[in-house]
């Protein structure tokens, strides 16, 4: 996925100015973040645009709403949206997730955040911007956000395994709680690469669902498969 576009079903993804490609992670929270029939969508650190515009295409009568920090993966989103099907439902707002004024709030936020706090650093200040929280920590994010979602709102995000056990004892101090969970593995019995989380305000118990990429044998996973149809090429509905 590292090519300087990637080609969805109804969608092209350019992404030679991006320091994050078009990636596993970001399809699946694309696939799975739902919030019953959300109309406002917000994108925190949206990048490429992949998953505002998975959104754009899965609920066809919201309008989202993306922010991105980097100048030159706001302006490669943008013309993303520009150049999809849904460009009249897209906007995307340029700068600090923590200086974002919205007039209105949002049904559904998304998120696939920077996580790595004390992560030895790149000489690429793009990709370090993107991968570390100097610019937004967890507890930034969630000031924010809590501030933008509606009471029944729902946040969802994706992280790996430590991260996301980090981030759910943060986001209960804002009065957030896991309600969703989905567990990311290559394949069966293999370690677990990325946990895909919703949280509201709602306390209530969850169980973690397992998704697999893969089979034994290298065949896309049905649990995989069932996600990404109507969104990769060679996945049709």
């Amino acid at each position: 996925m590292a090519n300087s576009w990637f080609q969805f079903q109804q969608f092209r993804i350019d992404q030679d100015n991006c320091a994050m490609k078009v990636s596993t992670d970001a399809v699946m929270l694309g696939a799975l973040a739902d919030a019953g029939s959300p109309r406002e969508i917000l994108d925190v650190g949206t990048g490429t645009g992949v998953i505002a515009l998975m959104l754009a295409q899965r609920f066809a009568e919201a309008k989202i709403q993306a922010v991105e920090i980097d100048p030159q993966a706001a302006a490669q989103a943008l013309d993303n949206f520009r150049s999809s099907p849904f460009s009249d439902r897209l906007e995307l707002w340029e700068g600090r997730f923590q200086d974002f004024q919205p007039s209105e709030k949002y049904d559904l936020i998304v998120s696939n955040p920077p996580y790595f706090p004390d992560h030895l650093k790149s000489s690429d200040v793009q990709r370090n911007m993107a991968l570390h929280t100097d610019e937004l920590s967890f507890r930034d994010l969630l000031g924010k956000m809590i501030q933008l979602l509606k009471t029944d709102g729902e946040f969802w995000l994706i992280l790996p395994q430590r991260q996301m056990q980090d981030f759910q004892k943060e986001a209960a101090s804002h009065g957030l709680f896991l309600r969703i969970k989905f567990t990311l593995q290559d394949k069966p019995g293999k370690r677990i690469l990325r946990e895909i989380g919703s949280f509201s305000r709602k306390k209530t118990e969850f169980k973690a669902t397992a998704i697999f990429i893969k089979n034994e044998d290298g065949t896309p996973h049905e649990s995989y498969a069932a996600l990404v149809s109507g969104f990769l090429l060679g996945f049709m509905t």
